[in-house]
């Protein structure tokens, strides 16, 4: 079976880039600086369904990302999240959350509506972080 990703996460996400089967994408909400890594293995909804090569390479893109953001974007704490409820699909959340973040310190899920962004912002956005993760290829 072919790898197909689930239509929500299409409908509320930009793709920035493909590294090593994971879906690197920036969430729609100018609220919060919030990235999807999503591992394209059909089927998958848990960790534990992916192979030890696979989830490693998942945690050390999160890992590399979650650093690389709490610096560049002056994040107060870094969230890492692989929830599912709504999108069994496996998808994990990395987001930089700050102090002054309409949600803090409470989880962003259900915390009002997203707000878009717009496209300059998006576009910035998926730039920096595609620059970045080309940097790690060099």
């Amino acid at each position: 079976m072919d790898f197909a990703l689930d239509q929500r996460l299409i409908n509320s996400s930009h793709l920035i880039v493909r590294i090593d089967d994971i879906q690197i994408r920036l969430v729609d909400d100018s609220r919060y600086v919030w990235l999807l890594l999503v591992p394209e293995h059909d089927g998958a909804e848990e960790l534990h369904d992916l192979a030890d090569v696979m989830r490693g390479r998942l945690f050390d893109l999160a890992t590399r990302l979650g650093g690389w953001m709490k610096a560049s974007f002056a994040a107060d704490k870094i969230n890492l999240a692989a929830i599912g409820n709504l999108v069994p699909q496996l998808h994990l959340h990395v987001v930089a959350r700050r102090r002054d973040d309409p949600a803090w310190p409470a989880p962003i899920w259900g915390h009002g509506d997203p707000v878009p962004l717009t496209e300059t912002d998006q576009q910035r956005l998926i730039n920096t972080i595609a620059e970045f993760l080309q940097q790690g290829d060099r």
